[in-house]
């Protein structure tokens, strides 16, 4: 059986297939993506079209039982319809079983069969556990997932891989700069990849669904609603029919997308208000004013894209393409918007816009492209310096499988009674990493040990997994305290090889991404690694190594400049006892009072066992 494409949408679904070397969409009657919808109306479940004609209908008792964009519902335990408790797994697989027989069984469907593996496109910022959730409707619907692939990255798969001069499109935008901004139903996703000899590696992603079209729906919908009552002057006595609000939220989507070719649209709704003379919602709404009525979520989207950029330290001039994709990039407030960041030259909205992420996942899917890691996965260890813990190149697990190593360390400095541990990842991808390239922080774990030990004497494990829900999970265990502390991580970044580009290679860094400073917000804290993967007293805080190996500071030993410093500088005078930048301390090496020292220096006897070296 074939692979298929998935794009499993928050507003609408599709299932795409390649045949013949391009792509076969399997579109609804309308010659349409599937809504994700689905009613529940007695002892039946109707999904799709129909179920969302419905939320347009009046007088037919609908209130509460059709459930839109369901995928939002992932990760709940239970919702409740109708006051009738279900699963949200249960709802999504609904809708995914829809689907596969709508594509199975139309005309296109005859050479495609039952649909019972697929590539299934997800959210760039999609959590762990609405993964494994999506995975089990998936797989209720009798649908295994081959693979996750992050919608913006298979979007420009689909772009690469259809265009009619492959080789030269390849050639073109070989080590380039590529933004793909994926503005849907549901979430504002962002992909910064680069093109290196046909290895397709994400930069940096983003992602959010605080300002997706459903958002956008909501706020036009609650504008039109208060204008009404006020240009009739109704107060909060006048109700609404209990099924008028939905009806009127099926209207804005529409009349939402009506106005990028129309300058206005009339939204109307009869049977809204109860208990007045005239009950229709009747309110024309304009281009401009739909503008300004979203202006803020607009902002708000357009201002990912500046956030994303300049987390990556990257100016919008190096960018070679911006593709926008999703439904709402047809909205000519953001093609304006998109212009004036990278010039009219440089943006493609494409005309398969709502159908390239499922046709990007069907040429996964057919070229058998698998996911390698883009950037190497790090412990950061004492003195600021990093372990490889996951290589970058790696291929990613498949459905079922699970990638795991462990690793044995040690406590260099267990004073405070906690090892910090601290996973990263270089900002740039590729094997060839410096040791002062700039690093971004994974997740942290701490656990305790004992504050009495000697440094190395704690030793501690890592365990570190990936699944084939693309999450990293890490768990640190101490030996001695038997404590544990464990972490997720979900926005790692991938990479993808294109077939018949010559080069390809998986972690192929000829490019490098321009090296920016490590910035750090005013105020922050960093925190200071304690933890190492073997026994190296050069790892030690000078003053705690001084309290138990004071001999490691004869300058016979030549110690490192840093400890010499940390030795001198943390521990208190052993003349008088004061702080080492106590302007009160006044001692000499001798443990003499001599007025002309300075306040930095280190005073008594531990001031001249811990300076020989000088």
């Amino acid at each position: 059986m074939s692979v298929v494409g998935f794009d499993f949408g928050t507003t609408n679904s599709l299932v795409s297939f390649i045949k013949g070397g391009r792509p076969i969409n399997f579109l609804d009657d309308e010659g349409m993506p599937t809504p994700s919808v689905v009613c529940y109306e007695g002892g039946r479940v109707i999904a799709g079209r129909e179920a969302k004609k419905r939320l347009s209908e009046s007088g037919l008792g609908i209130k509460g039982n059709i459930v839109r964009s369901p995928k939002i519902l992932l990760g709940r335990e239970t919702v409740f319809i109708e006051g009738v408790e279900h699963s949200p797994v249960d709802i999504v697989a609904d809708v995914v079983k829809f689907v596969c027989q709508q594509a199975s069984s139309g005309r296109r469907g005859r050479d495609l069969g039952e649909v019972e593996r697929a590539v299934v496109t997800i959210p760039v910022n999609m959590e762990g556990h609405r993964r494994a959730a999506l995975r089990d409707a998936f797989r209720l619907a009798g649908v295994s997932i081959v693979q996750f692939i992050h919608e913006p990255h298979a979007a420009l798969y689909g772009f690469l891989r259809s265009e009619g001069d492959y080789e030269a499109t390849l050639r073109r935008y070989d080590r380039k700069l590529i933004l793909v901004f994926d503005w849907g139903g549901g979430t504002v996703d962002l992909t910064l990849c680069r093109l290196i000899d046909g290895m397709l590696v994400q930069v940096a992603n983003d992602g959010t669904s605080e300002v997706g079209g459903d958002v956008f729906d909501e706020a036009i919908k609650n504008e039109v609603v208060r204008r009404v009552y006020e240009s009739r002057g109704f107060d909060e006595t006048v109700q609404t029919h209990p099924d008028a609000v939905t009806r009127l939220l099926h209207r804005c989507e529409g009349g939402k997308i009506d106005l990028s070719s129309r300058p206005s649209i009339s939204l109307y709704v009869p049977n809204f208000f109860r208990g007045v003379e005239n009950e229709e919602l009747d309110y024309t709404l304009s281009r401009e004013e739909l503008e300004k009525v979203t202006k803020s979520l607009l902002d708000k989207g357009i201002g990912r894209i500046t956030s994303l950029l300049e987390a990556a330290g990257v100016s919008t001039a190096q960018i070679s393409l911006c593709l926008a994709t999703g439904g709402m990039s047809n909205m000519p407030a953001i093609k304006s918007r998109l212009h004036e960041l990278f010039g009219p030259q440089r943006v493609h909205l494409s005309e398969r816009s709502g159908t390239l992420i499922a046709e990007g996942a069907a040429w996964i899917a057919h070229d058998g492209a698998r996911l390698r890691l883009a950037k190497h996965v790090e412990l950061l260890l004492a003195r600021n310096s990093a372990m490889q813990l996951i290589k970058c190149g790696t291929e990613m697990p498949q459905e079922g499988e699970v990638r795991r190593d462990q690793f044995h360390l040690y406590c260099a400095d267990p004073r405070d009674g906690h090892a910090k541990i601290q996973l990263q990842s270089p900002a740039r991808p590729g094997s060839d990493i410096l040791s002062n390239d700039r690093r971004s922080p994974l997740a942290t774990m701490v656990v305790q040990v004992d504050r009495a030990a000697r440094p190395f004497t704690e030793r501690l494990e890592l365990d570190v997994e990936i699944d084939d829900n693309l999450v990293l999970r890490a768990q640190a265990r101490s030996l001695v305290k038997k404590h544990m502390d464990e972490a997720r991580v979900h926005n790692l970044e991938f990479g993808l090889a294109l077939p018949s580009a010559p080069g390809a290679c998986a972690d192929d860094d000829s490019e490098e991404i321009e090296e920016q400073p490590i910035r750090h917000k005013k105020g922050s804290v960093l925190l200071r690694s304690n933890v190492a993967d073997q026994v190296d007293d050069r790892l030690v805080p000078g003053e705690l190594l001084y309290t138990y190996n004071p001999t490691y500071f004869d300058r016979r030993n030549d110690p490192p400049q840093m400890q010499l410093s940390e030795c001198t500088y943390y521990r208190p005078c052993d003349g008088c006892g004061r702080d080492s930048n106590d302007p009160l301390c006044h001692c000499d090496p001798t443990g003499r009072s001599k007025t002309n020292h300075g306040p930095s220096a280190k005073r008594g006897k531990g001031y001249e066992a811990a300076n020989r070296a000088v």
